[in-house]
């Protein structure tokens, strides 16, 4: 499971626990999925360790933390409906029906779809059969619901989960 599935079954069974979000993506769904998956904080893993002290203080007296921005449970409400407006797509009371953020797997692929790598280049560089590498890129085309290989891997770079640099061969 990825750390949105856990923070949502943990919910779900009425655990008391906050969940702090280090993430790599900086994408505005990816903050409304986590929060709507009972995320108390969303940060970026290069978080300075002062600050994530701060961030767990501040989630342990029930607050909520993104952007640098504190609130309270009805803020972080008001916050979500804001950008739930913002957001290109519609809005569904569960985000697993809409998008699903990729595995590591998914995205260690995609990263080398952005490469240009085919699909047995890939199956070849991470020591797994051809048939899943497609097996994969059927999950990420789905999940970020693109047509083919050259959208997904675009939709990668516009949303900034691969950078250009990491792209070269």
């Amino acid at each position: 499971m990825n750390g949105m599935q856990v923070c949502r079954q943990a919910k779900a069974s009425r655990e008391k626990a906050g969940f702090i979000m280090l993430t790599a993506y900086d994408d505005s769904e990816q903050i409304l999925h986590a929060f709507r998956a009972g995320a108390s904080a969303y940060c970026p893993k290069d978080v300075k360790p002062e600050k994530l002290t701060e961030i767990v203080r501040h989630v342990s007296n029930g607050n909520f933390v993104v952007d640098d921005q504190l609130f309270d449970k009805e803020g972080i409400q008001r916050w979500l409906h804001a950008r739930v407006e913002q957001v290109d797509r519609p809005y569904i009371e569960d985000a697993q029906e809409l998008f699903s953020p990729l595995s590591p797997r998914e995205m260690e692929i995609l990263r080398y779809v952005t490469r240009g790598m085919s699909n047995k280049e890939i199956a070849l560089a991470l020591g797994i059969s051809h048939q899943t590498v497609k097996n994969h890129m059927t999950a990420i085309l789905h999940k970020l619901e693109v047509e083919d290989r050259t959208q997904a891997a675009v939709y990668a770079l516009r949303h900034g989960w691969v950078r250009l640099q990491e792209t070269k061969r």
